[in-house]
């Protein structure tokens, strides 16, 4: 008799079934893609990373701003915190402009262009009007209104050509006069040079680079062939090359691409190479708040165009990668709300935001590691001016406002109302339901977004 020595019959095992290849060994980087994968697929996404994104680059900004804006403010013999104090000032001002943008609909948003349109090329042509516009740093392109507070108007014209140029490309999509090439030029391409002469007039090239790139991302958002993107880009670059070469200071800040010392002669390079010196000596962490040591006047600019590189000097490589990051996110989250909605006007401006902001932020940031000539461009939200300021928080606000009216995002949004239901009118003692009740009927009436749990 086969079986245990006490009678038993012997216990038959489980057959182990082969794993599958690479299941037995435990993949972290696979569960992490999964799960970046997941959150960023969700309806609210685009929402949270331009609301907090935003907020985080201005409010380190400001932080940024007090520390690189002191020895200035002193050399001028003013307090420590003047320039700080104009930099809140704006960024409470820019933040109830993006409030607003938020909640205004898409129609408003419409309804605004040609206003703004027409505001801006009056401001921006009032400029050049002897006894109104004022030369700063040797540019002709701001308006004093009285004590300390001057204006820019061409950081409107920004704004001015994103809303104007989405709502014209989006009723011209609308009637299907894109597939021609003269609805896709006239009057866009004219109107942005208009503004982009009223702009070179006052000799600011930064601001008409900046332009031209939100021109050459509404085209490439409408579909331009590419002989129609070709045939403009090379008008634009020949009358770039014009303009460099027929201006000495232009000339100058391309010869100083890559500079890391100081060069003898009118073509010094002093900012580009202090700039490389400031980031270089911050290290990994950096030397601390505060304890920059190439604001002490030997840093030109370091609170507007280079405080980047204040900020790599005190917070380190660890400060720079995460303003790089903010400002990814942004993008990511721009081109996100761009691509994924139905509606030609919010794609076109969400699209000319973003490469509004993005390029802004490449070229500043890229002047300051030396690899891009200086341009004389502030940093998004980050930099001091709060003529920059205020139409940048606006446009930040039109990205919320779209994120916000998208059908996931939506219906994720109303389903975050107060966990707590109203109360009924004469509903007390007996017979009432709990509020609890009210909230779960009101979630079940609304369709759950795929992704959002």
């Amino acid at each position: 008799m086969s079986g245990s020595r006490t009678g038993r019959p012997p216990a038959q095992r489980s057959v182990r079934r082969p794993a599958p290849p690479g299941a037995s060994r435990d993949n972290p980087m696979r569960r992490l893609r999964s799960r970046a994968k997941k959150a960023l697929d969700r309806p609210l996404t685009a929402y949270y990373l331009i609301l907090g994104g935003s907020l985080l680059i201005t409010v380190l900004g400001l932080v940024m701003v007090y520390s690189a804006s002191q020895i200035t403010a002193l050399q001028l013999s003013l307090p420590g915190s003047y320039f700080f104090r104009k930099q809140f000032l704006a960024a409470v001002l820019g933040g109830g402009l993006l409030l607003a943008a938020s909640r205004m609909p898409v129609k408003l948003h419409r309804a605004l262009a040609y206003p703004i349109l027409a505001g801006a090329v009056f401001l921006m042509a009032l400029v050049q009007v002897p006894g109104i516009g004022m030369a700063v740093n040797g540019n002709q392109n701001w308006i004093a209104l009285g004590g300390s507070f001057q204006i820019q108007p061409s950081e409107f014209g920004k704004l001015a050509l994103v809303l104007w140029g989405a709502d014209l490309i989006a009723r011209k999509q609308d009637k299907k006069l894109l597939t021609q090439w003269k609805h896709m030029l006239v009057p866009l391409v004219p109107v942005a040079f208009l503004l982009l002469g009223l702009i070179m007039i006052g000799g600011d090239m930064g601001t008409a680079i900046i332009l031209t790139a939100i021109l050459f991302g509404l085209l490439w958002l409408a579909g331009a062939p590419t002989r129609l993107f070709v045939g403009v880009l090379s008008v634009a670059a020949t009358l770039g090359v014009i303009l460099i070469k027929t201006s000495d200071n232009r000339m100058a800040r391309l010869a100083c691409i890559g500079a890391t010392e100081p060069k003898e002669g009118v073509t010094d390079c002093w900012q580009a190479v202090h700039g490389i010196y400031a980031l270089a000596s911050g290290g990994l962490f950096g030397s601390g708040l505060g304890a920059s040591v190439e604001k002490w006047g030997q840093l030109p600019e370091a609170h507007t165009d280079f405080i980047f590189a204040v900020t790599g000097e005190e917070l380190g490589l660890a400060g720079t990668l995460s303003v790089l990051a903010l400002f990814a996110a942004l993008g990511y989250a721009g081109i996100r709300v761009a691509g994924r909605t139905e509606d030609p006007f919010v794609r076109y401006a969400a699209g000319g935001v973003t490469t509004w902001i993005t390029a802004q932020a490449v070229i500043n940031i890229g002047a300051v590691l030396g690899l891009l000539p200086i341009a004389g461009v502030p940093l998004p939200l980050f930099s001091y001016g709060g003529s920059a300021l205020l139409p940048t928080m606006f446009a930040i606000g039109l990205l919320i406002a779209f994120a916000r009216d998208e059908p996931g995002a939506r219906a994720a949004l109303a389903l975050r109302q107060p966990r707590f239901g109203r109360k009924r009118a004469g509903a007390s003692g007996f017979g009432r339901e709990p509020r609890r009740w009210n909230t779960m009927r009101r979630r079940a009436s609304v369709a759950r977004s795929s992704g959002e749990r």
